[in-house]
This record gives structure tokens, C-alpha cells and sequence, in this order.
């Protein structure tokens, strides 16, 4: 019997920095807290040292972690789970920044072999959905990747003993994005996301998170910053080589469609023409880790081979048709689609997301 396809509630723990208002805009419900800039979407990942957190609950009261458990081929199919086992090897995040994301990096896979017991670092990657200009705010519309040049770790130690948060931010790269961008972060690259910036984030499936920057936040990263390691030991996943133009410019993914206009409530209108059919957002290098895909209404109808994936429905309106029946889908939506699932067909004038595990 083929498995249906699951349309996801909000999963939206609690975090330390503010935001969350674009989020509960686009799914239409109400925003309970300042401190839910992050919904965890078709998620097998808890947040760390918070165990039970961040798992995605189905509506039998099941995590989805324990549904994959019992099937893992049905679920990930059978390649996949040849490779991984019953590890998704995902996880998807809409977020919304209230505030600057402070500045901050994920450990590598060796690293976190080597000390976090996990074969999984965090590399991640950003798709802009949504923006909303602050003039107040010079981090309004931009993104932080990287340093500008190489970096000594002792200088580094003592902006973050100091919290010089203007040094921390003034050393890295400010990309200036829109609705549209894609960027990879690699793991161990220092980042931050300006105030009024959306995104949906796929990422290795894993919270291990180093913090360079807190005071000002909801947060003490003495206790909390350095994954329970130390900062001599968690500064030593830290990437300290500079990123110029040209090696920068090999994080940035291409897009569906030249750069939409940001309207005042925060959607982007689509501008030019595309190729129709999937497009793949990200640089190649991001192929191990995961893959983006994006959809646009004139694609449709388009049919899609059996694929556990992660769909966020962007805009439009229409059915995601499986074996198991047509499910109306439409802005908002999100959905886990199983390997299980077959062949699924899109229809209507839906703009998708599709983001999916790395190739087993």
C-alpha cells in the first residue's frame, strides 16, 4: 500500500533571538512569541540539549523520526536507506529574522566525528523568500559569510572573550541579497542573517552551533556557545582563511528567475522567464550534503519520480496527486513527501521548493 503524502503543522521551538512574524504570515496562524524565528520542517533533528525538541509530530501523535524507524526503505527508499539507515539526512528550517542572527558557525563532519559523536557537521544553505526593508537597521536586506581575509585565531579569541561585536561583524563579508538568492554556508565558515530576512534553510541534520557574538541576546554563550566543549577546543572548528570575490562567489547558487521586487507586505513578484521544470539552486558542491529545487507555475502540471523530499509551497494554489488521492496544497504548505509515495504530480499555479537528501 503506497504511503501518503504528510502535510506539516508549525514546529517552532523556542529560540534566543527574535523573529518569527514573516513565518506566521505565509502559514496564516498566529505568532504566540517573539522567539520563533525557526520552523522545523519535516524534522528527525532535536535541538541540542533539549531532548524531544524539534522533532516534527504527525497527527497520530507519532514523531516522524519513529515512523522513518519502522520503514526506512518506505519511507527513504531503498537506496537511501542502503546508504543511511533510517537517517533522513535533512533537515529543513523556514526562518525569519526579527533581529540580526548573531554571528556564529557549525563544526565540520571531522570535527563533529571526532568530538560531537555524530558523522554529521552542518553545512547549510539559504533560499530568500521574503524580505522587509529596516532602514534603522544597516543588517536589513544582507547576509555575513566568511571572513574578508585571513584571520589570526588569536585576534579572533579576543574579539569573542570582549564580545567586540563590531569587529566580529565588520571582518566578515556583507552580501547584500533578495527574494530569489540562494548562498551555501559551509561548515565552519562564520555567518549571520540581517533583521527582515526569510529564508528556508536545508542543512545537514543536526543543532550543533558555535556562537562568536551574544551579548545583547537571550542567550549566555559562556555557558551555552561552545556545544558543552570549551571555546579553546569549539574555536578550533572555526574557519579562519579569507573569502575574497571570487571564492565567495562560489557559494552563491543560481536562481529560477532574475531577482524579484519586494512588495510591502514581503513577497517577491517573479520577474523574466525561466527554464520550465525543476531548477537546482545550489553549487554543485552542495550536491553531498543536499538539493534545492525550485518549481514555478509554468511548469506545471509536472510529474515527479518516486523521491523523499521536503515541499514549501512559496505561492499559488493547487493538488499534489499521489497513489493514496489529490491533496489540495496551496501558499503556506508544507509537506513530506515519502520515497513510498510513487510517482506524485503537481498541479495548478504552484511555486515549490523542493529540498531533498543528498544522492545515495
Amino acid at each position: 500500500m503506497p504511503l501518503a503524502p504528510l502535510i506539516l503543522g508549525p514546529n517552532q521551538p523556542r529560540q534566543f533571538y527574535r523573529g518569527g512574524a514573516r513565518i506566521a504570515a505565509f502559514r496564516g496562524i498566529t505568532l504566540a512569541s517573539d522567539y520563533l524565528p525557526e520552523d522545523w520542517v519535516g524534522s528527525v533533528t532535536e535541538l541540542f540539549g533539549r531532548p524531544g525538541a524539534g522533532l516534527t509530530v504527525l497527527e497520530d501523535g507519532t514523531t516522524l523520526r519513529s515512523a522513518i524507524a519502522a520503514d526506512p526503505a518506505g519511507y527513504l527508499g531503498p537506496a537511501h536507506a542502503e546508504r543511511f539507515g533510517s537517517d533522513l539526512a535533512l533537515l529543513v528550517k523556514l526562518l525569519d529574522t526579527g533581529e540580526r542572527l548573531l554571528v556564529h558557525f557549525h563544526p565540520p563532519r571531522p570535527f563533529a566525528a571526532a568530538h560531537l559523536h555524530s558523522c554529521h557537521g552542518k553545512t547549510e544553505a539559504w533560499v530568500v523568500t521574503q524580505m522587509t526593508a529596516d532602514a534603522a537597521d544597516a543588517s536589513a536586506g544582507h547576509v555575513y559569510v566568511g571572513f574578508r581575509e585571513d584571520t589570526d585565531p588569536a585576534v579572533v579569541r579576543g574579539w569573542v572573550d570582549a564580545q567586540d561585536k563590531a569587529a566580529l561583524l565588520g571582518a566578515l563579508n556583507k552580501v547584500p541579497v533578495a527574494p530569489g538568492d540562494a548562498c551555501l554556508v559551509p561548515a565552519g565558515v562564520p555567518h549571520a542573517v540581517g533583521a527582515g530576512v526569510t529564508v528556508v534553510e536545508v542543512q545537514e541534520p543536526t543543532d550543533f552551533s558555535i556562537l562568536l557574538e551574544w551579548e545583547g541576546y537571550a542567550v549566555n554563550g559562556l555557558e551555552a556557545g561552545h556545544l558543552g566543549l570549551g571555546y579553546p577546543l569549539a574555536l578550533e572548528a572555526l574557519d579562519y582563511s579569507g573569502w575574497d570575490r571570487d571564492r565567495l562567489a562560489g557559494l552563491l547558487g543560481g536562481r529560477a528567475e532574475p531577482h524579484g521586487r519586494a512588495e510591502p507586505g514581503g513577497r517577491a513578484e517573479p520577474c523574466g522567464r525561466a527554464e520550465p521544470g525543476p531548477v537546482g539552486l545550489l553549487p554543485p558542491q552542495a550536491d553531498e550534503f543536499f538539493r534545492v529545487e525550485r518549481i514555478l507555475p509554468r511548469a506545471l502540471p509536472l510529474t515527479l519520480a518516486p523521491q523523499v523530499a521536503v515541499l514549501i509551497v512559496l505561492d499559488g494554489r493547487g493538488r499534489l496527486v499521489s497513489e493514496a488521492g489529490a491533496l489540495p496544497v496551496g501558499r503556506g504548505a508544507t509537506l513530506f513527501v515519502p520515497y513510498g509515495a510513487g510517482t506524485v504530480r503537481l498541479e495548478g499555479d504552484l511555486h515549490v521548493l523542493r529540498c531533498m537528501p543528498p544522492a545515495p
